[in-house]
């Protein structure tokens, strides 16, 4: 069987990529060719947002250590970790799909065999309301995010851009659309 593609999501933080990634595990919950990787982050369970493994930072920091995680990084004072267990889903051919920072997207190039980013992009003004509207980040904080998302650029043969600054279902259409046809390739 073929090598299968990992999919890496990327996009400012408020950019809708937890949504889009809900709306595609959805849509795809009768393909058992997709694998939505559930990522291992050094906050609880119960902190809202994504479903996630919560890991200490001491566990976090030993599963780094002895190569437990696919890709693993810092942000914003926590660990994010892809579980190792994703090779196993890739070499039977199957498409796993994973929310990761930019900031590893040249590692899963090099590690990788068949890697394609799914780049998530939406106008500063939408972008602005949903941070405000989340309620987690202070105006200054807000003009941070902003800045970086304005800053935030992925451009390579792998990437594929997705706008999520209109109708959620049509983004979450042509993201399903995008990893149909990149399983299918």
């Amino acid at each position: 069987m073929a090598e299968g593609y990992l999919v890496l999501v990327v996009g400012p933080s408020g950019a809708g990529k937890d949504s889009l990634l809900d709306g595609a595990r959805a849509a795809l919950v009768n393909e058992p060719r997709f694998v939505f990787a559930r990522r291992e982050i050094t906050r609880p369970a119960d902190s809202g947002g994504e479903d996630h493994i919560a890991v200490t930072e001491a566990e976090f920091r030993t599963r780094q250590a002895v190569g437990g995680y696919a890709l693993s990084w810092d942000a914003h004072g926590l660990g994010y970790g892809i579980p190792k267990s994703v090779e196993g889903d890739l070499a039977a051919g199957r498409t796993v799909i994973a929310n990761v920072s930019r900031g590893v997207l040249d590692e899963a190039r090099g590690k990788y065999g068949r890697v394609a980013i799914l780049s998530i992009a939406v106008s500063p003004e939408i972008l602005a309301a949903r941070l405000r509207a989340r309620g987690r980040e202070t105006e200054e904080q807000i003009a941070g995010r902003l800045a970086r998302a304005a800053a935030f650029s992925v451009t390579g043969p792998d990437v594929i851009d997705i706008r999520n600054d209109g109708d959620l279902a049509e983004s979450i259409a042509a993201f399903v659309t995008a990893l149909r046809g990149l399983a299918s390739s």
